[in-house]
């Protein structure tokens, strides 16, 4: 049974750490967004902290994330953003603090190595949402999906059937996130479980031939052939080669899992989008995709 850390409530103090690439610009917005919401705002010292592309070296990212998880006082710690570099910090942190006071962790793509490493090896449920960087260009509906989740509200989803989609039922945990990073994690101690799981997937800046190569190797290592269900969201700003590749993303994923039956949904709006829904991993859902929309509920 996955542990839910506690939920929010006003006056609570949360952290903003940057475990991945170097933050552009200050996060006023974010912060002004969270105090808005009655938090008090504790900045990392990775959020000034430059190191050739990421935050700060290896080290000052480890213990910039260290601190606030030994620190009781932090009820959630949002990664400022991704790009590339916590793979490169995840064994150099003792986690044990979350077993007994467990807190949020919210981010999503490179944060995936953080969202598949806390629930394999901690049960620790997570959030895949906007993330400080992108409060400027994310929707109000998706920032507000991911006020209610982190305080404890009841969230459903519904959204627009896709023609590729397979109709179905299904329960079980939620996992997931960026495909590249899934794939990087795998044989790992940071890996998932995926049998009996509902897999979400998204992915940004990758090229067709990739995403076909990356999926044929989640197939191969078994990874997709006892799924419950699987979730497919944004696959952002693909590319192709000159000698075009002849399948959309979301063709060579539905290709990829025709042999199975399960039921599929493709374009959820989470991902390298503005409207990037909150979701919590670890948590159990039940999809039901039918043919005129597709739903994510809660159990």
């Amino acid at each position: 049974m996955s542990i839910t850390p506690p939920y929010l409530q006003k006056g609570d103090r949360v952290a903003i750490v940057c475990p991945a690439k170097k933050l552009p610009k200050p996060m006023d917005d974010a912060v002004a967004l969270l105090q808005s919401w009655g938090l008090e705002v504790v900045l990392g010292q990775t959020i000034n902290a430059e190191h050739h592309q990421f935050a700060g070296t290896d080290q000052l990212r480890a213990q910039d994330l260290q601190q606030y998880i030994n620190d009781d006082s932090i009820k959630a710690i949002f990664a400022a953003r991704g790009g590339y570099g916590t793979v490169r910090i995840v064994d150099l942190i003792d986690f044990d603090r979350l077993k007994t006071n467990p807190k949020w962790v919210v981010g999503f793509s490179d944060i995936t190595v953080l969202h598949a490493h806390l629930s394999q090896n901690f049960d620790l449920c997570t959030i895949h949402g906007q993330m400080p960087i992108n409060i400027p260009d994310g929707t109000a509906a998706s920032v507000e999906t991911l006020r209610q989740v982190l305080f404890g509200e009841t969230v459903s989803y519904k959204f627009s059937a896709q023609p590729l989609n397979r109709l179905g039922s299904a329960k079980g945990t939620l996992i997931g996130g960026n495909l590249a990073i899934l794939q990087s994690i795998a044989g790992s101690v940071s890996d998932y479980e995926y049998d009996g799981k509902i897999l979400f997937i998204e992915d940004v800046s990758e090229y067709l031939y990739s995403i076909d190569r990356m999926m044929y190797m989640l197939k191969r290592a078994g990874k997709l052939t006892n799924l419950a269900g699987l979730i497919v969201g944004g696959f952002t700003d693909v590319k192709d080669n000159d000698i075009l590749f002849g399948q959309t993303a979301y063709e060579i994923i539905k290709a990829l899992v025709n042999d199975y039956n399960y039921p599929v949904c493709f374009d959820f709006p989470a991902g390298h989008v503005a409207d990037n829904w909150a979701m919590v991993f670890g948590k159990e859902v039940q999809l039901v995709v039918s043919q005129t929309d597709s739903t994510i509920t809660y159990l």
